[in-house]
């Protein structure tokens, strides 16, 4: 089964540049260049137009640099309780804290019932979004990464809400921190396929990950270290930003377009094409 999806939730880079380090891809001494950064971002934009997807966008705030990895905020999803819900983010580091309401309250607007999860950052409960929540396409299936970003507690108390929705959560733990979110490592293609960059994995992980896919393509350092796990599969279309010929052939061989988009200035803090949207449907 092909990966469907009709509408997507974006945020302009207005105020986007590298302040600190979060992770091991963001040095502040490099700077962004702020009309590359929204020629890039018009360019994904356009992208999903191209694979057939509406764009929304919610609106930049103003000393919130990172609102544009629009992945983290919240996970959006439906199930058995609430035909439309979103989970608000619990993020570890508290500049990024500061976006989730932005988003809670867009997605309140347009239809959404917000499922606040009451997690509690000082007990070390945290969750990132779609960075580390990323849906098995066609179940009602979740694998959550933790260990960097989201932290076991707030992933069992993400998995023991979804239980009200029939959505079985497999949590997955990460095993290098450049690696950070599950996003970064492992990529679905279909409802039978996906990237998977190995070496960011426990034992543990790789053996759930084995037994949940048909086919797990591996990419190699280089790969991984280029965002090919970033990459977004969508209407017959895998959006990437730097496709090596291994990932041109290994989507082409899963029935694929590689559909290539620049993103070399949100590389320098630490995101790629997936982090950058959150699909609503």
């Amino acid at each position: 089964m092909q990966i469907r999806h009709s509408s997507v939730l974006l945020c302009p880079p207005a105020y986007f540049t590298v302040r600190d380090v979060k992770n091991p891809f963001m040095h502040p001494e490099r700077a962004v260049d702020s009309a590359r950064a929204l020629e890039q971002w018009e360019a994904l934009r356009e992208a999903f137009a191209t694979a057939g997807v509406v764009s929304y966008a919610v609106d930049p705030v103003e000393d919130l640099e990172d609102m544009v990895f629009a992945a983290n905020q919240a996970f959006v999803g439906n199930g058995s309780l609430h035909a439309r819900f979103a989970v608000p983010s619990a993020m570890r580091y508290p500049s990024r804290r500061r976006e989730v309401p932005y988003f809670a309250r867009w997605l309140a607007a347009h239809g959404f019932e917000v499922v606040d999860l009451d997690l509690d950052v000082d007990a070390g409960e945290y969750l990132e979004g779609h960075g580390d929540l990323l849906q098995h396409p066609g179940d009602a299936h979740v694998w959550a990464g933790f260990g960097f970003r989201s932290s076991p507690s707030g992933v069992s108390r993400f998995s023991a809400a979804m239980e009200a929705e029939n959505v079985r959560v497999t949590p997955l733990e990460l095993a290098d921190e450049t690696f950070y979110h599950l996003d970064t490592c492992f990529a679905p293609l279909n409802s039978e396929a996906a990237l998977i960059y190995p070496p960011a994995f426990t034992s543990a992980a790789l053996a759930a990950l084995r037994t949940g896919w048909r086919r797990l393509h591996e990419v190699d350092r280089n790969d991984a270290f280029s965002f090919a796990c970033n990459g977004i599969a969508v209407n017959g279309y895998f959006i990437v930003a730097h496709p090596s010929a291994a990932v041109v052939e290994t989507v082409r061989g899963e029935g694929l377009v590689p559909l290539v988009v620049d993103t070399s200035e949100f590389e320098k803090g630490g995101g790629s094409v997936f982090c950058m949207k959150t699909f609503l449907d």
